[in-house]
């Protein structure tokens, strides 16, 4: 696999999920999903029609990405170094989009004078972001057809990495910092391809009227979304990434092409159709993943044209095919001057243009900052989210009396309800199948919703002491723990669950990268369902099942959450006042990490909790006056906190048990023995 391509290369090789009837259970339950949030037929009859379902679309675009700053910070644009080229220079330029975030740009500027017409472009996921030899190209074929051309590096890549070399991946673990902040990296590359317009605003070369966009795989997204948002784009070539939304479900793709809820409220042709009645082309390969592919895309297209019609526009809107595989050739680079040169110049009739000759440069000589130049407090991607966790954290009012504290849960736990688990949880009343029963241990298989297979386990000790223990890998890895096996030795009975997407249940080609559940977490984040919500659901629905086969083994019930599972045991017991005692081993203390996350799940990440709800101790703070142990936390970067540390991070939670006349119900200990961990437990369940 060569080194240019590798992350891409990764995703396609992704894309070759199973489909149809053959597809694993939890993907045959997203796809389903999807089917039936999109069953309404798209295609506005009027003028009228389209702008009001535009208006909806624009509101789901701004609320799956987050805010944008209503003043924009100046741009204090740097000019770092020149290189002179055969009919152009090109420029190295650092410019800041949010206070104290700076994007690393080139400008490759054509020799001569006058205003003239200027493309953005914007790259995927090659190792050299815009110093990479696929990026180059482009760049230099516009330069040498007379266009202004700036190049930047997306926020994460390139030279905006966490470390100074080239190559480093933006996404997973990395981007999902932002996450729990709602600001999403799809936004926040839409708002800084937005900067970079306002840059280009400042140049006396530029002709401001005159602005087009264009980038491949990743960058086509960037394009697509930029273009669709901000209309002084007036030409726009996604290249290699249209398809549709439904296609992504069951392959593999970056968060920063991931719009959490998009699903609920259009498809890829409603944000094309946004680009009307501007000029739009869409070029896609014959041999790409199926999310790319130009038979999904088709589907995309038709649509859009349908808005383009309304508009007398039909003929701004052209679909290219090329033969080649996942790329931005040379074939490619030709239909986009052709596109460009029709609706920046008003010449010719839009068909490919024969490229100048190219010749791109040693990536390491574009640089804004070589070799290990850069400054030391470079904001990066971890950096910015904990700036803004913190940011939104602060904003949370401590109590200073127990009604106080009550009217704060009260209202946190609407919130809860309202923004993260929107859909309303009943009880389960259908009946499941008989039980499979060997000794001292019950098996269930059932449904949790339709399409979504869970297992539980229950092995049965004493009916008074009952302790779900929730394990990411599954109940047979609980089962197998020593956890377990000390509990089992205190006759206690204990439940187990293989929770949607895990266990026996797990998607088989989950992992991509560190990110054990991406693909899972970023199909549900499409749906506007997070994991999270689902594995609530599914340890509610499992306590239903097991109370309705036996009442007596719920009466007095503690769940154990360990590592990441933890976050799913407070958020449940937030919400279900049938646990009793909860527990977590080995958690996540905080969402907010200024490095990025290690061994954690995008699962148990939810937009926008920090700004809706709150922080991990905020969400503790809601099983008061219940009994809570915390046990050997961690930040987000795998880190073991010590006593203080603790302490600290769960220092609001602390304060509520307080002021709740509860303070010995809440107890946090650095990591303990099994035994103790057991003894501790157990004792929580007796004292309530």
């Amino acid at each position: 696999m060569s080194k240019t391509l590798s992350m891409t290369a990764l995703f396609l090789l992704a894309a070759s999920s199973l489909r149809g009837a053959d597809a694993p259970p939890f993907l045959s339950y997203v796809r389903e999903r999807a089917k039936s949030l999109q069953a309404k037929p798209f295609g506005p009859k009027s003028l009228e029609e389209w702008k009001r379902e535009r208006a909806q679309i624009r509101a789901g675009l701004a609320r799956s990405w987050g805010s944008f700053p209503e003043t924009p910070c100046a741009l204090d644009a740097k000019k770092l170094g020149e290189i002179d080229r055969d009919g152009f220079r090109i420029e190295k330029i650092v410019f800041q989009t949010l206070p104290d975030v700076w994007m690393t740009a080139n400008a490759y500027i054509p020799d001569g004078d006058g205003k003239f017409p200027a493309v953005l472009c914007v790259h995927g996921h090659w190792s050299g972001a815009k110093q990479d030899p696929v990026v180059q190209a482009r760049c230099v074929g516009l330069a040498k057809l007379g266009f202004f051309v700036l190049v930047v590096d997306a926020f994460g890549a390139g030279e905006r990495g966490i470390r100074t070399p080239l190559g480093e991946y933006h996404g997973e673990l990395t981007a999902a910092t932002l996450i729990p902040t709602g600001k999403i990296l799809a936004g926040l590359q839409v708002y800084e391809n937005s900067r970079a317009v306002d840059y280009l605003s400042t140049r006396p070369e530029v002709d401001t009227s005159r602005i087009g966009i264009t980038g491949a795989s990743g960058g086509g997204n960037q394009t697509m979304y930029a273009g669709a948002w901000d209309e002084r784009f007036r030409c726009v070539v996604p290249t290699c990434s249209v398809g549709n939304y439904q296609a992504y479900l069951g392959v593999a793709c970056c968060l920063c092409e991931t719009v959490p809820g998009a699903l609920t409220y259009t498809e890829e042709q409603g944000v094309l159709g946004l680009v009307a009645p501007r000029g739009l082309m869409v070029i896609n390969a014959t041999r790409d993943g199926i999310q790319f592919s130009h038979t999904e895309a088709r589907k995309s297209i038709a649509g859009a044209k349908k808005v383009f019609q309304l508009f007398d526009a039909e003929a701004s809107i052209r679909h290219t095919v090329i033969e080649s595989g996942h790329h931005y050739n040379q074939p490619m680079r030709q239909a986009m001057y052709g596109w460009m040169t029709k609706h920046l110049k008003g010449e010719g009739d839009g068909s490919p243009i024969a490229e100048p000759k190219i010749e791109t440069l040693d990536r390491e000589k574009l640089r804004c900052y070589p070799e290990d130049s850069r400054p030391k407090e470079w904001m990066t991607i971890p950096r910015f989210a904990a700036r803004e966790g913190r940011r939104l954290v602060a904003k949370i009012a401590r109590a200073a009396s127990p009604d106080e504290a009550r009217r704060s849960n009260a209202a946190r736990l609407a919130a809860l309800r309202d923004r993260v688990f929107r859909k309303p949880y009943s009880p389960d009343s259908t009946p499941f199948e008989q039980p499979q029963t060997q000794g001292n241990t019950t098996i269930f298989e059932l449904e949790s919703e339709p399409g979504a297979p869970i297992r539980v386990r229950v092995d049965r000790g004493k009916p008074e002491k009952t302790v779900v223990v929730l394990h990411s890998e599954g109940l047979e890895k609980a089962v197998s723990s020593e956890i377990v096996r000390e509990l089992r030795l205190r006759d206690t009975t204990v439940v187990t669950i293989d929770l949607r997407a895990t266990g026996k249940t797990a998607h088989p080609r989950d992992r991509i990268g560190s990110a054990t559940d991406h693909n899972s977490a970023q199909w549900s984040l499409w749906t506007g369902r997070t994991l999270l919500e689902q594995w609530v659901w599914d340890l509610r629905r499992a306590i239903d099942v097991v109370s309705k086969h036996s009442p007596k083994l719920t009466e007095d019930l503690a769940v154990l959450g360990i590592e990441t599972m933890g976050p799913v045991a407070l958020f449940a017991a937030a919400l279900d006042d049938r646990i009793h005692s909860v527990a977590t081993r080995g958690s996540l203390a905080s969402f907010i990490s200024e490095k990025r996350y290690v061994k954690q799940r995008i699962g148990i990440l939810v937009p926008g909790i920090l700004r809706d709800v709150g922080d991990v101790e905020h969400i503790a703070a809601l099983i008061a006056p219940r009994p809570l142990l915390v046990e050997g936390a961690v930040t987000g970067s795998g880190e073991a906190l010590d006593q203080e540390a603790l302490a600290n991070s769960y220092g609001f939670a602390k304060e509520t048990y307080q002021l709740l006349g509860a303070e010995s119900s809440l107890s946090l200990r650095t990591k303990i023995s099994d035994k103790d961990l057991v003894a501790t437990i157990l004792e929580s369940v007796a004292s309530e």
